[in-house]
């Protein structure tokens, strides 16, 4: 079964800075990211995962991150995340 991940993480140099993003391969994605492969993300490196949400559904995991990504979706991971 193949999962695909929503993902939050939580910048070690800066903990008030966040990123929400979506994979299929956790591991690699955060390697990525520390090596500053990621524009949005190589300022506040190293990153670690935060929070990891599997879905089986790809169009729901992509769903959900657009969701995290919204003014709402902000304030509910920050409350329940």
């Amino acid at each position: 079964m193949k999962f695909y991940y929503v993902y939050i993480l939580q910048s070690e140099s800066d903990t008030e800075r966040h990123y929400i993003g979506f994979t299929d391969g956790i591991e690699i994605r955060l390697r990525e990211h520390n090596n500053k492969k990621c524009k949005h993300t190589s300022k506040f490196t190293p990153w670690a995962i935060k929070t990891t949400i599997a879905f089986t559904n790809h169009k729901k995991a992509r769903e959900f991150e657009q969701y995290l990504k919204s003014a709402s979706g902000r304030a509910f991971a920050k409350k329940h995340l």
